[in-house]
């Protein structure tokens, strides 16, 4: 039987790569984002490339109807969904203390609510089922304290921990997927220009598609915690151990990831 698949952020970056690749294996595809445009682009493309059925779902996931719609569609019983990858999201471009409050709200909404509502709605309709995988995209911003994104992120990781044990037994798992920079066709709207980087810079940059076959190579193996690229592996084990001082005076910039 054809599975489905459902992507939010699917009309860029990390998200399109994890609807190419999934189709590609073969996987219907639900695509999630707030440009309805877009999102039509993809669905030719998808059916046109890899013979699969996509279904276009435009949606504010920072909207609660929006995101009622999108969980309905999640639990339904028709064409259940077997993989839900929750990738939306976006980083705010000024300190928390600069930036209005309802921008932060919204990016709350969207990287943590919206991973709540979707995750309870595929846990409890893949549960009853025995079978199924949750993909939250987190970071390794979430190792570190770096403003809003990076506590959302950390709330992602530990959250997906949790959900992974409830869900231990089941046929159903739970990844969290912890990328660092990625090459996207994000860098324009976030203001990175990795031409500019050092050498070592450009080093700890990791190529969309590796990262998502990397991701699901490890859903497939039941890995709870999936840190793609070995600069990155290295990392979080030290992030995980230096003290938390260290962490807080090495701060990044909260300028990770633009919207989708």
């Amino acid at each position: 039987m054809t599975k489905w698949a459902l992507v939010t952020g699917a009309s860029a970056g990390i998200g399109k790569e994890f609807c190419e690749q999934l189709a590609a294996r073969g996987d219907n595809v639900v695509l999630v984002a707030r440009r309805a445009d877009r999102l039509e682009e993809l669905k030719a493309h998808l059916e046109k490339r890899y013979r699969v059925h996509a279904e276009v779902l435009a949606a504010d996931l920072a909207n609660a109807d929006d995101l009622k719609r999108v969980a309905e569609r999640v639990a339904q019983a028709s064409d259940p969904i077997e993989v839900l990858v929750n990738n939306a999201g976006f980083g705010l471009k000024t300190a928390f203390l600069d930036t209005d409050v309802e921008k932060e709200i919204a990016s709350v909404d969207v990287m943590v609510k919206a991973v709540v509502v979707l995750s309870h709605a595929a846990g409890r309709a893949m549960r009853e089922r025995g079978r199924g995988a949750i993909i939250n995209v987190s970071s390794v911003a979430g190792f570190m304290a770096s403003g809003t994104y990076s506590a959302a992120k950390s709330y992602v990781t530990v959250f997906s921990e949790s959900l992974a044990g409830q869900l231990a037994r089941t046929g159903v798992t739970v990844t969290a997927l912890c990328p660092g920079f990625t090459h996207t066709d994000f860098h324009a709207s976030a203001d990175i220009d990795v031409d500019k980087t050092s050498a070592i810079g450009k080093r700890l940059w990791l190529d969309a598609d590796r990262l998502v076959r990397d991701c699901l190579a490890d859903v497939d193996a039941g890995r709870v915690i999936s840190v793609p690229g070995k600069q990155y592996k290295v990392a979080t084990q030290l992030l995980r151990h230096v003290p938390r001082s260290i962490v807080r005076a090495g701060a990044l910039s909260n300028r990770h990831r633009p919207r989708d």
